[in-house]
């Protein structure tokens, strides 16, 4: 979202309680923003009264923003994030499925191989939807307004992806999330994403141990979500890895060895 002040692209915008703007850090107080409101924001506490939930657009999709309270409540779908993320699921599916050729994985008419091919397909669509589930569990636990969008750009190019090519971008949307936070909510919300990566990555490489008629195929998720982890990590732009970076350099890097490790494994025993 863009800060209504100076435009910037902003991750988690502060709203002002009296005018209902979206801001960055730099222009979140009343009087950095020239609050058209500043005669509230001036009132002694106990008569000024924020306003009530606003309306607004968040990445072009209409949203309301409240203030935010933690909650241990489970997930919350809204009607519109159910069809976005139906949306996604084919997309990713059909992605998944082009990559049968590319690894060499069973193909066939026997049960065996069409069971392979459907467990494949399985792991490599939680590769996505477990990482993004991961922000919007956290960022909802924490009081956030959080819900899956597709993007126009991230949809194509998985669109594009389901030709079999080798290298594919596999990215039709993301969890978008409002309201105020700092930099330690913000690194927590951000870190979910890549850890469920690696837990799925060293749940599967013990999987290949222990299952060797599917090894492959556990080694090809294993090394997706290993993968998925290490370039999420990268502490640039909008990346996870940047907002773990600011908020705790040593989980960072710990996060970033891990992922590094296991995409090393992975993708030498595939």
């Amino acid at each position: 979202m863009k800060c209504d002040r100076c435009q910037a692209e902003t991750f988690l915008p502060f709203t002002c309680l009296y005018c209902g703007g979206h801001f960055c850090s730099e222009h979140r107080l009343p009087e950095n923003h020239e609050c058209p409101r500043m005669d509230l924001a001036r009132l002694p506490k106990e008569e000024a009264r924020p306003l009530a939930p606003q309306k607004g657009k968040s990445y072009e999709h209409s949203v309301i923003y409240t203030p935010p309270s933690k909650t241990n409540a489970r997930m919350r779908f809204s009607k519109k994030e159910i069809g976005h993320l139906s949306v996604a699921t084919l997309l990713v599916i059909a992605v998944g499925l082009s990559f049968i050729g590319l690894l060499g994985l069973p193909s066939g008419s026997n049960v065996l191989n069409y069971t392979a091919v459907i467990v494949f397909v399985m792991m490599f669509s939680a590769s996505f939807f477990a990482h993004e589930m991961a922000h919007k569990f956290i960022a909802q636990k924490e009081g956030y307004w959080a819900e899956f969008r597709l993007t126009l750009v991230g949809a194509a190019l998985t669109l594009l992806s389901v030709i079999p090519i080798v290298f594919k971008i596999i990215a039709p949307g993301a969890v978008m999330i409002g309201g105020p936070a700092d930099r330690r909510q913000v690194g927590r919300i951000s870190i979910a994403g890549p850890a469920t990566n690696i837990i799925l990555s060293s749940t599967l490489l013990g999987a290949a141990i222990l299952v060797p008629d599917y090894q492959r195929i556990f080694l090809a998720g294993a090394a997706f979500n290993a993968w998925i982890a290490l370039f999420n990590l990268i502490p640039y732009g909008i990346f996870d890895g940047l907002k773990v970076f600011g908020w705790n350099k040593k989980i960072w890097l710990a996060a970033f060895a891990v992922s590094l490790t296991l995409t090393a494994v992975s993708y030498v025993l595939l």
